[in-house]
């Protein structure tokens, strides 16, 4: 049989004391029939009862309803009263009755187990008119089981679960929808509805770690509200430290708040660029006191923050620079008072130290190559005006006259070159006009003048020569070679110039 089947049978109250087998008047049995079919329905009767007796208390105990005491079928009836054996209910029909109030007492457990879950949510903070409308529909169950009307109190009951069901399968939107009035009611300062709302969700969701995170910040959301309104006077009144721990102190408190992030970095941010000013103003100091090194120092200490440092970086170039540019002025000085007294070589070097600022000036590399080669052609005008005796060689002639004519072709030469052309051109000139020499001998020495040829043996002799140095060789055999060194010209002329081998070689014996 099935529920449907169950629920459609009338509710009929069934009293054991009712049953044939305990009525103590005889059953009226119908005289036309048989006997054995008497005792036939008699024999299942019995049957039937001794079910009743003994199995269906014990199918029924558990299912007894639980909010009402039980009471024994012997205590709602009296023995001494009579049952009229024509009204007895049926073992069959009290059997469909039990399960009846079995399947209603399945519906009420059931029932009682969302209630208990309910309220363990709280129900009645969220859903408490459903609530209610769903319990009152459960009572009227109660009432209707109270008049043995099973099939009717499981409808009821039925009614009352369906309806805390539904109060169950809301709990998913009503947490939704609670989470979002807890964060509003955290945004709007209001920590006592928002501290409600997050204790609400984690009853409604146990392990939900947003509403545990909420339900803290909304805990400490009045002190934290106190410090942000103190700090933010202490960011306007310029007091940044203090700002910057009570900002910090919200954090402490509240480290989800991400204002209280964001202001730390602000205090921070701006910490670091009044110290960063402070450290520029400094280098800035230092160079209008004329300390540029000291300058560059500071600036580069304002580079190391890692804040507006291309304006620290550009303030050391500007720096470097300016004290760059005073180095090369001071140079180019130095420059100037050599070219002008034509001390050439020390030019170059400070040229030199004018690109080791700078490779790239043109100015001090097109200086350095000119006073280069006035240094040179110096250095030979020197060597040629204090060596007028190697003129007489030819090449070397003709080589000191070129140096000669690239000094005359020289624009605006300075008094020192022009001295030093005036005293090698008179050198120059003077190198080509012969001088007569006077040669002494002893008519056994033959004599070499070198570089003019050889000259034989003989007592006396003159020859012209053009002024310079020169050596003559004596030889003779047997005797130590000679060798006269003697300038011509120049103020040096000997009056004569005796070439004789006079020192004998002494004879050795062999072994």
């Amino acid at each position: 049989m099935s529920d449907k089947d169950i629920d459609k049978i009338e509710p009929v109250d069934f009293d054991l004391n009712e049953s044939p087998l305990f009525s103590s008047q005889p059953a009226k049995l119908q005289s036309n029939k048989p006997p054995v079919i008497v005792w036939i329905g008699l024999g299942s009767l019995f049957v039937a009862a001794l079910f009743v007796i003994f199995v269906l208390p014990v199918l029924v105990t558990e299912y007894e309803l639980p909010l009402e005491r039980r009471v024994e079928v012997a205590e709602r009836q009296p023995a001494a009263e009579q049952v009229d054996p024509s009204t007895t209910i049926s073992p069959f029909e009290e059997a469909q009755r039990s399960l009846q109030r079995k399947n209603a007492q399945d519906v009420l457990a059931e029932l009682l187990q969302r209630q208990e879950k309910l309220e363990a949510q709280q129900v009645s903070d969220w859903g408490d008119s459903d609530y209610s409308i769903a319990l009152e529909q459960a009572s009227i169950g109660d009432e209707y089981y109270r008049a043995q009307d099973f099939v009717l109190a499981r409808e009821s009951y039925s009614m009352g679960l369906v309806g805390l069901t539904e109060l169950i399968d809301s709990i998913s939107t009503v947490l939704a929808q609670t989470m979002i009035d807890a964060d509003k009611a955290l945004l709007e300062v209001n920590s006592t509805l928002a501290e409600g709302k997050y204790a609400l969700a984690i009853l409604l969701d146990p392990e939900n770690e947003e509403a545990k995170i909420g339900l803290r910040r909304a805990q400490t959301l009045d002190e934290v509200t106190q410090l942000f309104t103190s700090a933010d006077d202490f960011f306007e009144d310029g007091e940044l430290e203090k700002a910057e721990t009570q900002y910090q102190q919200i954090a402490d408190l509240d480290e989800y708040n991400e204002q209280a992030q964001e202001k730390l970095l602000t205090v921070a941010a701006q910490i670091l660029e009044n110290e960063f000013v402070g450290i520029m103003s400094i280098g800035y100091a230092f160079l209008e006191a004329d300390d540029p090194d000291q300058a560059i120092a500071e600036f580069q200490r304002a580079a190391t923050l890692r804040i507006n440092e291309d304006q620290a970086l550009a303030a050391i170039t500007q720096t470097e620079n300016d004290l760059a540019n005073a180095e090369i002025n001071a140079l180019q000085e130095l420059i100037n008072e050599a070219e002008a007294a034509e001390r050439w070589q020390e030019a170059v070097a400070e040229y030199v130290n004018v690109l080791l600022i700078d490779e790239n000036l043109i100015f001090a590399i097109n200086g350095r190559d000119n006073a280069s080669k006035r240094a040179q052609l110096d250095r030979l005008l020197v060597d040629a005006v204090e060596n007028p005796e190697r003129f007489s060689a030819d090449d070397v002639f003709q080589q000191t006259l070129d140096v000669y004519y690239t000094g005359r072709a020289i624009d605006q030469p300075g008094f020192r070159l022009k001295n030093q052309l005036n005293m090698l051109e008179a050198l120059l000139e003077s190198s080509q006009v012969e001088i007569d020499i006077n040669l002494v001998s002893d008519s056994l020495t033959d004599v070499t003048l070198l570089r003019i040829g050889t000259m034989g043996t003989f007592e006396q002799r003159s020859i012209s020569l053009k002024p310079g140095r020169y050596v003559a060789v004596g030889k003779r055999i047997g005797y130590r070679e000679v060798r006269e060194e003697f300038t011509v010209g120049f103020g040096q002329t000997p009056d004569s110039v005796v070439v004789q081998c006079e020192e004998r070689i002494v004879a050795t014996r062999r072994q």
